[in-house]
């Protein structure tokens, strides 16, 4: 059965709001979640008439990346569906990756030149000026025989490389050894097939290198995510929505590029994203809006900036509100506990609201609330059917 096939043509507006690493565990500081810390009056509210339950966003026990946490809540299998953090951060920026180019997310960073040491995986961080200055530096002046290579400016210390030219499987291990200390990891073919691109990529190593030789205290790159463009359903055709996103950061507005979404352009803050949000009402049917100040504390570990986060979206969510969704979801798309400083494998709240939702008395939304209510533990994958339901926008299967 395709979803596609069920659809119907009912109309309503569709609002998915995404703190990224919304969940969490009990820390061990204070006893509580984050979401049970955050004064969240709103959210709380809203749970309270909500079908509420949790995600596992890939498999119970398997900790999701942010690329699966995201593919699974657009409907897509993100075990079948994988993508390279690179292929996500080159459409981030506006970059239309071809089918012979081959990507990945880069970080400017320092390394010792006696040792080959890395001793700062950011590279300082650049300023914004200084990232432009390295990157046209690296475009003049990086070559591999054979191969066109391009570089893209991201936000501070990153950037996107891109090689393109023929045989390039995606099938290679990481640069970035992920702690200081130690050297940069030499790029491996994971298959026979992607021997040609391990050795470019060597080669674009050493041309960087040499580049960047006078440039400390960014004088390496480390690359992460190497992938190749993959095939995906458009959100339009899976879904029949006109769907656009609402995001900050170059990945989160890749992925949304990668399903066919409309990325709209929209200051830092969540007060911007919910102004286009408004600017936008009339135009779209689906609306992603995606918060990343939750994940970015949880990974320093910062349970009180966590929290916070959440308190300072939450004065605005009546905003959202005021505009009437069919549906509203509040959920992430994975969790990032400040008690553990990283993504694990624990489920994630979600709440739908909606005329149709059946409330079971939640009385907060928090972890352990959604555990109780309607909607129990189901896969990630499922959210956006569910969403249609909600919405009305699915037939009766079979007779």
């Amino acid at each position: 059965m395709r979803i596609s096939d069920l659809l119907n043509d009912a109309k309503g507006k569709i609002v998915m709001l995404i703190f990224d690493g919304l969940g969490g565990v009990p820390h061990p500081d204070t006893g509580m979640t984050e979401l049970e810390a955050a004064a969240i009056p709103h959210l709380d509210a809203i749970a309270s008439r909500s079908a509420c339950g949790l995600m596992t966003m890939v498999a119970p026990g398997i900790t999701p990346g942010s690329g699966p946490g995201h593919m699974s809540l657009f409907g897509y299998d993100p075990v079948a569906t994988t993508v390279g953090r690179g292929v996500l951060e080159a459409l981030g920026v506006g970059h239309h990756q071809a089918p012979d180019e081959l990507s990945a997310r880069g970080n400017f960073a320092t390394m010792d030149p006696d040792g080959g040491i890395i001793t700062d995986r950011r590279g300082g961080p650049p300023s914004q000026d200084r990232n432009g200055e390295l990157v046209e530096r690296l475009n003049k002046m990086v070559k591999v025989p054979g191969f066109e290579v391009k570089f893209i400016s991201g936000k501070e210390h990153r950037f996107v490389f891109v090689l393109k030219g023929p045989g390039l499987e995606d099938h290679l291990t990481e640069t970035d050894p992920q702690v200081t200390g130690v050297p940069a990891h030499a790029v491996k073919a994971l298959s026979s097939g992607s021997a040609r691109a391990a050795e470019a990529v060597k080669l674009a190593i050493e041309s960087i290198n040499r580049a960047l030789a006078d440039m400390a205290p960014q004088n390496t790159v480390l690359l992460r995510g190497f992938g190749s463009l993959p095939k995906v359903e458009p959100f339009s055709v899976r879904y029949g929505l006109k769907a656009a996103a609402i995001a900050t950061y170059p990945m989160y507005r890749g992925i949304a590029s990668l399903v066919g979404m409309d990325v709209l352009d929209t200051g830092p803050t969540f007060p911007d994203q919910v102004a286009v949000l408004k600017d936008h009402w009339d135009s779209y049917d689906f609306f992603f809006i995606h918060v990343k100040g939750t994940d970015a504390a949880g990974h320093k570990g910062d349970f009180n900036a966590k929290a916070g986060v959440l308190t300072q979206c939450d004065r605005l969510v009546p905003e959202i509100e005021s505009l009437d969704p069919t549906v509203f979801i509040v959920t992430g798309d994975h969790s990032t506990p400040t008690a553990l400083k990283d993504h694990s494998f624990h489920p994630v709240p979600v709440l739908i609201q909606a005329s149709t939702a059946i409330p079971t008395g939640t009385a907060a939304f928090t972890e352990a609330e959604c555990s109780r209510g309607i909607l129990s533990v189901f896969p990630g994958r499922k959210l956006m059917q569910l969403a249609l339901a909600y919405a009305g926008r699915l037939k009766k299967f079979g007779a």
